[in-house]
């Protein structure tokens, strides 16, 4: 025989077992659009991530006082879920202090092309008449317009002359006071009035509610600050290829210069954004596949009703086979059409479930509340879920198609 011929005789079977077909259609449709849905919202969660990680600078490592044992097990010094400095299981030192000691040590390294020390802290800032707690932080102008990746919306950043000026996030522009800030405009911080030079890009990070402004003024402003004392330091390498090299130079080094000999007695931890962004994607991804798996059940479930309905298609067929056989059909003329039939139940069966994916996927994404995902379902997960589907019926059918094309003329013509 054709294949034509096994096709339209499998579409045959499919035709006039309608109740029996759709019942069994509908475990693949379930178990498709489960896998397509699932994965796509990963692809789009996955995909918005990298979205915002790509406003992330890749080469910048932060040095923050404080070392947590545990931490150590992790990416580098710094663990994604505790953040620099901040205490877990272990030891934990809190209140060391990094110098211009620490940046001097530092300063001799290959493969570091900025250094530069952060002070931090929150004080009341006013603004015609209003006054709100707001986070500063003080930077250094020499160094931080080519270390940061914060662009303006208008005005300018810091530069090396400046002292009681200040670059804005754009919350507190535009929805932290009464009235608008603009470029130009003075603030008043701890009683000292600080000039808008620059007002920042929305970006989110927590950088739409900061102050930025020079180290200098800053100390002079912030409550608890100190003269070459930092809250942080932070580095910036040549490129993103030397991020981990440099990590590892960095604890060495500094290992060394605050007279560090037993990794127990650690006062400091290195922390790397390409570390955090590689955790990140790697969580994802993890989480993708744990999902995709929990709806893979649903294709065996789906399989084994596709099996269940072609074992009973060749019990009832058992009389047409051994005419079949009788007037010349073959062993693999048997096999074949049950092989195509089973096949179509998983073709019409991933049609449709990659139909409910992309439905499921975009009823997910509005639930999560997150209309910016922009997961349509990829070509590749449908291409994807149609070929599963197919695979699945044709490996369903296997077994009911192979006991059919082994059945003799003689006792398929007698069986009742």
């Amino acid at each position: 025989m054709r294949n034509s011929t096994y096709l339209k005789m499998g579409m045959n079977m499919l035709v006039h077992s309608k109740l029996r077909s759709w019942l069994t259609i509908i475990g693949i449709v379930i178990g498709v659009g489960s896998v397509i849905g699932i994965v796509s919202l990963g692809d789009a969660m996955k995909a918005n991530v990298q979205s915002n990680l790509a406003d992330l600078d890749l080469t910048k490592i932060t040095i923050s006082p404080g070392y947590t044992r545990a931490s150590s097990n992790t990416m580098m010094d710094g663990d994604p879920t505790n953040g620099p400095g901040t205490s877990g299981a272990g030891a934990s030192t809190t209140d060391a202090e990094l110098t211009d000691d620490n940046i001097d040590a530092l300063q001799g390294l290959d493969s570091i092309q900025y250094i530069s020390g952060e002070i931090s802290g929150s004080e009341k800032v006013k603004y015609i008449g209003k006054s709100a707690t707001l986070s500063i932080t003080g930077v250094d102008p020499q160094v931080w317009k080519y270390m940061t990746t914060l662009k303006t919306q208008s005005g300018r950043l810091l530069e090396p002359a400046d002292k009681y000026v200040a670059v804005i996030g754009s919350d507190i522009a535009s929805e932290t006071f009464d009235h608008d800030i603009g470029v130009n405009q003075v603030i008043t911080i701890n009683n000292k009035s600080v000039r808008v030079v620059g007002i920042l890009k929305e970006g989110g990070m927590g950088d739409d509610s900061n102050i930025y402004m020079p180290i200098d003024g800053a100390v002079e402003l912030i409550e608890d600050a100190e003269d070459d004392v930092y809250d942080s330091i932070t580095v910036k390498a040549k490129n993103e290829d030397l991020v981990d090299g440099l990590s590892e130079e960095i604890i060495d080094k500094l290992m060394i210069s605050r007279h560090i000999i037993q990794e127990d007695d650690r006062d400091f931890s290195v922390t790397a954004s390409k570390s955090m962004a590689d955790s990140i994607n790697e969580m994802l991804s993890s989480l993708t596949l744990f999902l995709g798996a929990i709806a893979a059940v649903s294709i065996l479930v789906g399989s084994v009703g596709i099996a269940n309905t072609m074992f009973t298609s060749v019990l009832e067929k058992t009389k047409e086979i051994g005419t079949m056989k009788a007037i010349g059909a073959k062993n693999r003329d048997i096999l074949m059409i049950f092989l195509f039939n089973s096949a179509m139940v998983g073709l019409v069966g991933g049609f449709l479930g990659v139909f409910l994916g992309s439905i499921l996927s975009s009823g997910l994404q509005s639930m999560m509340g997150n209309t910016t995902l922009g997961g349509g379902v990829s070509p590749y997960l449908i291409v994807g879920g149609l070929i599963l589907a197919v695979l699945t019926g044709v490996t369903s059918g296997v077994i009911p198609a192979y006991r059919a094309s082994k059945l003799k003329p003689v006792d398929a013509l007698r069986y009742e």
